[in-house]
């Protein structure tokens, strides 16, 4: 029976230290490359009342702006009743400017 090859520690650390060089240098690379484009998601068409409102809400954060109240937040009062729910579309506007 032949005599299984014995590996000195020498022999061990060089081979993790190859591996480890190895792993840094795949890391990198992956880092470096550019990151693949999302898929443009067709733009969902929007009702009058909730580009009205998508209008008003711009039209608020630049006045905000204009007056050095920058901080982007507004607060809104409920939406009346009967009326469109936007809050979907606002949402995928603004996030869009993000």
């Amino acid at each position: 029976m032949p005599k299984p090859l014995r590996m000195t520690r020498r022999t061990w650390i060089a081979a993790w230290a190859v591996l480890c060089a190895a792993a840094m240098a795949a890391t990198a690379a992956l880092n470096a490359s550019p990151a693949p484009d999302p898929p443009e998601k067709p733009e969902k068409p929007v009702s009058a009342e909730c580009a009205e409102r998508i209008a008003d809400i711009e039209t608020q954060l630049a006045k905000a702006k204009q007056e050095g109240n920058d901080d982007g937040i507004l607060s809104f009062t409920r939406t009346p009743v009967g009326a469109d729910d936007c809050s979907d579309e606002i949402l995928d506007h603004f996030r869009a400017d993000r």
